[in-house]
């Protein structure tokens, strides 16, 4: 008994001295700490990240007489004027820009190219061009000026061309040894901003549209309106099954035509309500965006809803998936944000506009926000991000097979407008009619007025109501 006993210490002290080697090995060669994204580390997924803000160098006039002085009075000499041994000269019209420096102080920096600089400031420059912007975007790596390469509809893209840059030279070791460098410029190697020229936050979010004002039925009336949304917007039923509903089980005679100018109306009637509604805020929100076709081209639905509460707190439809529409959308979620929690996250999937635009609420003059995006990226879970975060991505998701449903017996929109009012009736029925599994089968936010009311189109000339109400306030604060 006595030598099995030993045996068997004698084999716990070899398995400890094995893990001890075997946790020295892990702290000197490889991180306790799992990194995030491991995937995206590839030069393959270089292109669907956004770099972090530039340096903004602001631009000051200076006179080029005192830095004369100054430098005399410095080193006790003069600076004096260029002394041309090619025999070119350069253009009395030419001065620099940034100290009027005349054209005796001038260099031709690259041999009659049109570009110069200016002895006294070191301002480089070109023929015709005056340095009047207020800053000067500089890499946040090197610090050289960037120079601006594309123009697109809403922004500039500006591109660090310094060969030299820390940013530029890892990801060119990040490059395959066998890679031709003729395939080089399919990958993102130098660092890129996007500078909009459209300010997005300027735009009215409030605005009202022209037949939002009263609701007047000449020869239906405020029950038969609501019996047509409820078809129409809780079962989910097309206009024309509708209209057939209508007539089968209630005998009311009404034309598909009447039900989408009912739906018209009483959408453009609620959506100042929906969106203005104080909603209760956790501290992660989580977002998507979803195809839908309008005329038969493609469109975007954009949704951000919070993760704890369920509600929808900013919806958007564009004809484009742009940083636009995403911007907007962020706007009606942080509509009544001042400050965000210290634990606050903003979960999305891999598509570079999320970033984009947390980018442009930093910018912000005006009450800015400073957030980071979580992105989920994949459908499975291969690193510690996606495991942890992709219940909530599963949210957003399950919420739009469910906008998805409703969506389907429509067969598309008619228009932008028409699909903006269509979702925002939807929207309205999913935060405040609909009741959810995940509450216990009860609506998600609980308005003493729609609790009152005894049926669903009853719930629907509330709503109505309140729109109404919530017009006339925006009507008497304008």
């Amino acid at each position: 008994m006595l030598i099995i006993i030993n045996e068997l210490v004698r084999y716990i002290q070899y398995l400890e001295e094995n893990i001890r080697w075997m946790l020295q090995l892990i702290a000197r060669y490889l991180p306790l700490r799992q990194m995030a994204f491991d995937d995206s580390h590839s030069p393959e997924y270089q292109k669907f990240k956004t770099d972090k803000l530039p340096i903004v160098v602001k631009f000051v006039k200076q006179d080029y007489v005192f830095w004369l002085e100054y430098y005399k009075w410095r080193y006790g000499k003069p600076v004096k004027p260029i002394s041309r041994r090619n025999g070119h000269s350069i253009s009395e019209e030419i001065i620099c820009p940034k100290c009027n420096a005349p054209h005796q102080y001038i260099y031709d920096n690259n041999g009659g190219k049109g570009e110069y600089r200016c002895k006294v400031c070191g301002q480089c420059f070109a023929s015709g061009v005056t340095v009047t912007n207020p800053l000067i975007l500089a890499c946040p790596y090197c610090g050289r000026m960037l120079a601006p390469k594309k123009v697109r509809k809403h922004f500039t893209v500006h591109k660090c061309v310094n060969h030299s840059c820390p940013y530029y030279v890892s990801n060119l070791k990040k490059l395959p040894r066998d890679l031709p460098e003729s395939e080089r410029h399919k990958y993102k190697l130098h660092y890129v901003y996007r500078e909009f020229r459209f300010d997005f936050f300027s735009m009215d979010m409030d605005s009202l549209p022209d037949n939002a004002s009263s609701l007047k039925f000449t020869k239906n009336s405020a029950h038969i309106m609501g019996l047509c949304l409820t078809y129409h917007v809780n079962l989910a039923l097309s206009l024309r099954k509708t209209a057939q509903a209508l007539k089968d089980v209630h005998n009311i005679s009404i034309s598909h035509t009447m039900i989408a100018n009912y739906a018209h109306t009483a959408a453009a009637v609620i959506k100042p309500f929906v969106d203005r509604y104080p909603y209760p805020r956790s501290d992660t929100f989580v977002a998507d965006e979803t195809y839908i076709k309008i005329r038969g081209v493609k469109g975007y639905v954009w949704f951000i809803m919070d993760a704890l509460y369920r509600s929808v707190i900013g919806y958007r439809v564009s004809d484009t998936r742009a940083v636009g529409p995403c911007i907007l959308t962020m706007r009606m979620a942080f509509n009544t944000l001042k400050q965000l929690p210290k634990t606050f996250k903003f979960i999305a999937d891999g598509y570079s506009a999320y970033p984009l635009a947390a980018q442009q609420f930093e910018l912000r003059q005006d009450n800015p926000l400073f957030f980071n995006i979580t992105q989920v990226i994949g459908l499975t879970n291969d690193d510690a991000v996606s495991k942890e975060f992709r219940p909530f991505k599963q949210m957003v998701e399950r919420l739009n097979r469910t906008f998805k449903a409703s969506y389907r017996p429509t067969c598309g929109y008619d228009n932008l407008d028409g699909a903006n009012y269509s979702v925002s009736l939807w929207v309205a029925y999913y935060n405040f009619l609909r009741p959810h599994s995940s509450n216990s089968g009860r609506v998600l936010n609980h308005v003493p007025d729609l609790i009152a009311a005894d049926n669903m189109p009853a719930k629907w000339q509330m709503l109505l109501k309140l729109g109404q109400d919530t017009i006339i306030q925006l009507q008497a604060a304008a």
